[in-house]
C-alpha cells in the first residue's frame, strides 16, 4: 500500500469532538492513518507521495449503510421506458402511505428474477452500480438486499477497491391482494442457507474489503420462521442485522392483519431487537414500539434524499426519526436504491441539514458537522465496522476530497456549511480507500469508465430481453450510447 501525505486541506475528521482543522494534513502508511492534524505538525518522511489538498475539504469516506443495487431493473422499474413528459405520472406503490400488498408481491417476485441473471451480467451490473457510489464519495456500502447476485456484489467491491457489507434478497412470504393472511412462497431454511453460505464465504476472504450480514428485505415478506433463523445467525456469526420496519404509514395495519402483530413488535418477539439491529426508514411506530426501539438501543438509518421521489413521507409526517435522535439513538444517513440514480450521500446530508432544521425552526438541530457524522462515523458504527468512518490515528485511510475554491465558498469560514447549501455529489474530486487513490480529478484511476459503462449496458440489455421480456429493438434504442460520450461520471 502506498504511503501518502494528504496535505493542506480544510480538514473535517468527523471524530466525536467534531474537530475542524482549517489547514490540516493526514499521513497514511500501510493503509492506515498514522498522523492527522494541523499541516505544520504532520511531518512525512522523504519519498512519500503527496496529495495536494489545497483548496479542498478533507473528509472521511462516506459510509452508505443502507443501499440496494437495482440497476438491473433500469428499463421497466420506473426507469428508462417512461415517456419523456411527466404530466401523466401517477403515484407509485411507495406513495400515499404505501400499497403494502403490491410492494410485498413485487419484492417477493425479485428472488426468481435474480436467479435469471447470468454471472457475467450480474458482475457487469454490480460493477457499474457500485462505481456510481464510489464516484460520489462512498467508500463503504451496506447492502440490504439487492436485485443482483451477492457474490457479484462482493466481486465488484474487490474489483473497484471499495468496501462492502453484502447480503441476500431474503423473502419467503407475500401479503397478496385480496387475502387476509400471509402466504408462504419458499422454504425459510433455503433462504437461511443462502445467507449462511454468504457469511461463510465472506469470512474466508482476506482482502479486508468485505463483510456480510443477514437482512430482511421487508417484514411483510418474512415469516416468523425466517425471522427466528435470522436471530440465530446473528448470534452464531456475531454480525449485525438490518431490515425495513415501520417505513410506510399503511405497514402497521397490514402487518397486524396478515401476521397478527405490528412491525416492531414482531422483530422484538423474534429476539432481533438489540444495538445490532439497524432499523431502516422507521417512522411509523406507536408509542410502545418507539419505546422498544429506544430501550433496545437500535440503530436507525434513513434516506431523506430519496423520499420525495418515491412519494414517501418518512422524515416529515411523524418526526419519529429526528425524535429518535433526540432520545439518544444512533441515527445515520443512507441513499436507499432505485432503478435510476437517487440522491447520493452528499444529497442526504443536504436534505437532513436543511429539512430537519426547518421542521424544528432551529438551525442548530442538525449542524453541518452532525450531518457529516451521520454519513460517516455513525453509519460505520451501524455496520459495526469500527476502524472506518473518521479520520483518526489507527483508522483505515478512507478519504474524500471536495474542491472548495470557487464562488460558492468565497468569504465563508465554514466550507462544509457552504457545501451543504450549494454542493452536490458531482463535486467529489478524489476518493481514497485504505490509502489507495481510486478516484482523482473526478475520474477512475484503475480502469476505463467507458468500458465499464459499455459492459453494463450490454448486460442490462441482454437480461432485459431474456428475463424481463422487453422488446429487443426498444432495448437497443434506449441503451445506444451517443457518439463521443465520455466517461460515466455519475
Amino acid at each position: 500500500m502506498t504511503e501518502l501525505l494528504i496535505r493542506g486541506g480544510y480538514l473535517y475528521p468527523a471524530d466525536a469532538g467534531a474537530s475542524v482543522v482549517p489547514n490540516g494534513s493526514v499521513l497514511v502508511s500501510g493503509g492506515r492513518i498514522t498522523a492527522v492534524g494541523p499541516a505544520a505538525e504532520v511531518q512525512a518522511p522523504e519519498g512519500v507521495r503527496v496529495v495536494d489538498a489545497t483548496g479542498k475539504m478533507i473528509l472521511p469516506g462516506f459510509v452508505n449503510a443502507h443501499w440496494h443495487d437495482l440497476f438491473a431493473m433500469r428499463l421497466p422499474f420506473r426507469g428508462t421506458l417512461r415517456p419523456p413528459h411527466d404530466r401523466d405520472d401517477q403515484p407509485a406503490f411507495m406513495a400515499l402511505g404505501g400499497n403494502l400488498q403490491a410492494i410485498s408481491t413485487a419484492f417477493d417476485s425479485f428472488t426468481d428474477k435474480i436467479g435469471q441473471l447470468t454471472v457475467d451480467e450480474a458482475d457487469a451490473i454490480a460493477r457499474y452500480s457500485m462505481w456510481t457510489q464510489l464516484r460520489t464519495g462512498v467508500t463503504t456500502l451496506g447492502d440490504v438486499g439487492s436485485f443482483n447476485r451477492p457474490e457479484s456484489l462482493a466481486g465488484a467491491a474487490k474489483f473497484l477497491g471499495m468496501r462492502a457489507s453484502v447480503s441476500t434478497w431474503a423473502s419467503d412470504a407475500v401479503c397478496a391482494p385480496g387475502e387476509t393472511r400471509f402466504r408462504r412462497t419458499r422454504d425459510a431454511d433455503g433462504v437461511l442457507q443462502g445467507i449462511e453460505g454468504l457469511l461463510r464465504h465472506v469470512a474466508a476472504d482476506t482482502s479486508g474489503l468485505l463483510r456480510a450480514r443477514p437482512t430482511s428485505v421487508y417484514g411483510v415478506n418474512m415469516t416468523d420462521e425466517l425471522g427466528a433463523g435470522f436471530a440465530e445467525l446473528v448470534a452464531k456469526y456475531d454480525v449485525p442485522f438490518a431490515t425495513h420496519v415501520g417505513a410506510l404509514r399503511n405497514e402497521y395495519e397490514v402487518s397486524r392483519a396478515y401476521y397478527g402483530a405490528t412491525p416492531v413488535r414482531r422483530f422484538a418477539d423474534l429476539g432481533l431487537l438489540s444495538p445490532r439491529f439497524m432499523a431502516v426508514h422507521t417512522a411509523f411506530v406507536d408509542e410502545d414500539e418507539g419505546k422498544l426501539l429506544v430501550d433496545n438501543n437500535v440503530h436507525v438509518s434513513f434516506s431523506p434524499a430519496k423520499y420525495g421521489h418515491a412519494g414517501e413521507s418518512t422524515l416529515t409526517e411523524t418526526r419519529a426519526i429526528p425524535e429518535f435522535r433526540r432520545a439518544g439513538l444512533d441515527v445515520s444517513l443512507s441513499t436507499d436504491g432505485a432503478a435510476l440514480p437517487v440522491g447520493g450521500m452528499v444529497e442526504a446530508m443536504k436534505v437532513t441539514y436543511q429539512v430537519v432544521n426547518e421542521m424544528y425552526a432551529d438551525p442548530t438541530e442538525v449542524l453541518p458537522t452532525d450531518a457529516l457524522a451521520m454519513a460517516t462515523r455513525i453509519a460505520a458504527k451501524g455496520l459495526e465496522w469500527h476502524d472506518i468512518g473518521s479520520l483518526e490515528v489507527g483508522k483505515q485511510a478512507d478519504v474524500v476530497l471536495v474542491g472548495i475554491d470557487d464562488w460558492r465558498y468565497l468569504l465563508n469560514p465554514r466550507p462544509l456549511e457552504g457545501f451543504l447549501a450549494l454542493g452536490g455529489s458531482a463535486d467529489v474530486d478524489t476518493v481514497i480507500v485504505a490509502g489507495n487513490v481510486l478516484v482523482e480529478g473526478g475520474r477512475a484511476t484503475g480502469f476505463d469508465e467507458r468500458e465499464l459503462e459499455a459492459n453494463y449496458l450490454e448486460a442490462l440489455g441482454s437480461f432485459s430481453v431474456r428475463a424481463l421480456g422487453v422488446d429487443p429493438e426498444v432495448v437497443a434504442a434506449r441503451t445506444r450510447r451517443p457518439a463521443g460520450r465520455g466517461g460515466t461520471g455519475t
